[in-house]
């Protein structure tokens, strides 16, 4: 709580974020959030509604422009991803879609990666009232059980996203996730079946999608009984830091010139774009001698050579967990409703890079 003693502004940054959220708000409320009086909560919708801030009603406030009638708050969800970038953009777009047919909205916040940034900002949205978080962990230092214990203290219901976990402890979770194994085994499948006897791998690996993309590739590989290829693991490639890139790239297409290798899927459709351009500069044609299949879709339409790519379902993924959520919401004994485990295919998107037309 604030307490009687915090400054305008402080509650007035409060009740308008409130407002935000929820279209409408109670004195009542605002008054026990903030921990003072409900006149010092009218004293101060008073001065925001003559500063032209909001709109006075019986009991509170709403929002300029809202029905005359306070309309019920809505259920607000919130969501954390590592990025705002890459692959995270289209599975939030679907849940965005998906909201507006009911009377929920999506309250998005990053954890760059950082598990410390991560449970601040969980903590953010559960302190702004949202009514479930839906979360794609970071996993660089913590274990399954670790994760588990923190998200039992979470009071509100949580869904967790794009995450493959094991243990019988986060089993008890909600999840929808992307079967990328399965994506690299439509890749090695589709390269198979246009006569290449090796598909090599060129992997992005501090991903957590990255073991399950070598896993589907391992399978398929064994399955199909095709020759060991080469693999490479690749780092992030950071715009004004290249050269490590450069080089990995390079040497994983002596690699494969050295086996014969004329096929390969290359994670992500950013490192596969690059790694066409390095390809042409040494003689190398895509998809003459090498055919290639990015893992990602985000940009891989627009490189040099178009690029066949495993692409995630994500507005469909985003809908899905959003639905989950939704009615884990409002299921009347949470508690006594079975977790469900939601698992969706990729497609593979053909295009110029694998030596077929789509």
């Amino acid at each position: 709580m604030v307490g009687q003693n915090a400054l305008p502004r402080t509650r007035h940054a409060h009740l308008l974020r409130q407002l935000e959220l929820h279209g409408s708000v109670s004195a009542a409320d605002i008054a026990e959030q903030l921990g003072v009086s409900q006149v010092t909560v009218r004293r101060d919708i008073v001065e925001l509604e003559q500063a032209g801030r909001l709109a006075r009603v019986h009991g509170g406030a709403i929002a300029l422009g809202a029905p005359p009638v306070a309309q019920p708050a809505r259920a607000n969800i919130g969501v954390v991803v590592p990025s705002s970038v890459s692959h995270f953009p289209q599975i939030v777009r679907g849940m965005d879609a998906a909201s507006r047919g009911g009377r929920t909205r999506i309250v998005l916040a990053t954890s760059q990666y950082r598990e410390e940034l991560e449970q601040r900002q969980v903590e953010r949205l559960v302190d702004v009232g949202v009514a479930g978080i839906i979360l794609a962990p970071t996993m660089r230092s913590r274990t399954e059980i670790e994760l588990a214990e923190w998200v039992r203290t979470i009071p509100v219901p949580v869904v967790f996203l794009e995450r493959r976990l094991e243990s019988t402890a986060l089993a008890a979770f909600d999840s929808a996730r992307t079967d990328h194994a399965r994506g690299a085994q439509l890749a090695v499948e589709h390269l198979a079946a246009l006569g290449h006897a090796a598909v090599g791998l060129a992997l992005f690996d501090r991903t957590p999608t990255a073991p399950l993309i070598r896993e589907g590739h391992a399978s398929a590989i064994a399955r199909l009984g095709l020759a060991e290829a080469p693999y490479a693991a690749l780092p992030k490639g950071d715009e004004g830091d290249d050269e490590p890139l450069d080089d990995a790239l390079v040497a994983f297409l002596d690699a494969c010139g050295r086996t014969s290798t004329a096929a390969a899927i290359v994670h992500t459709d950013v490192h596969a774009a690059r790694l066409v351009e390095l390809a042409t500069d040494r003689g190398i044609r895509v998809p003459d001698d090498l055919a290639i299949v990015a893992y990602d879709d985000d940009t891989a339409g627009l490189a040099m050579v178009p690029l066949t790519s495993v692409t995630a379902p994500g507005r469909d993924l985003g809908q899905e967990v959003l639905r989950i959520m939704t009615e884990r919401i409002a299921a009347p004994d949470r508690s006594a409703t079975a977790a469900r485990h939601i698992t969706m295919l990729p497609r593979l998107t053909v295009r110029e890079s694998c030596g077929t037309i789509a």
